[in-house]
């Protein structure tokens, strides 16, 4: 039994460089390669989570293209991937969506390069993932991360990823490829 995994690219609350709060602009690369690496590793909906209307018009316009006759022909590829994309204008918006469709609240599991209190291990929530059929929805920051208080309301916090010297500061694009790859990819160890 593998539980149901979700996805969400938090664009607010976010820290900026001075660790003010703001609400980070949406990336074409975002919407296109997180989908990407979601779809490939059976996420079943991958929210863009913000509530700006101007930016929120720029992922409908990207994501018209490529479902439409052109952009599918063009990428059929791409337009699959966009098949599990969700808008939802908040946090709180895509754990009540998590909960309607599975019927029960996710494991709510924040995502950062610093370390906090609740940690969990890569190899514990692919245990639960494997055992329990709690969904998770796991949550990916911008800018320079989600504020403390946001990490630290939910269930867990996901360990940051560690790479082999000093330097740590991952595009949230392949962090969220890595940390998939962790969660549900094939089990190369064995």
């Amino acid at each position: 039994m593998k539980s149901s995994l979700y996805v969400g690219l938090v664009h607010y609350p976010i820290y900026d460089k001075n660790f003010d709060v703001i609400a980070t602009a949406i990336t074409n690369y975002d919407l296109h390669d997180i989908s990407r690496s979601a779809k490939t590793y059976g996420v079943v909906k991958y929210f863009i989570i913000h509530h700006v209307p101007g930016q929120l018009d720029m992922v409908h316009k990207i994501i018209d293209f490529w479902e439409s006759p052109i952009g599918r022909n063009y990428n059929a590829y791409r337009t699959q991937a966009f098949d599990i994309v969700d808008i939802r204008p908040s946090i709180e918006a895509a754990i009540e969506e998590v909960t309607k469709r599975e019927g029960k609240r996710p494991y709510v599991v924040t995502t950062d390069a610093r370390t906090y209190a609740n940690t969990i291990s890569y190899r514990e929530l692919r245990q639960r993932r494997e055992t329990e059929d709690t969904p998770i929805l796991l949550l990916f920051g911008t800018g320079y991360g989600m504020t403390k208080e946001t990490m630290e309301q939910f269930d867990f916090i996901l360990e940051p990823i560690h790479g082999a010297g000093e330097y740590n500061h991952l595009s949230v694009r392949s962090a969220a490829a890595i940390i998939l790859d962790r969660l549900a990819g094939e089990p190369w160890w064995n």
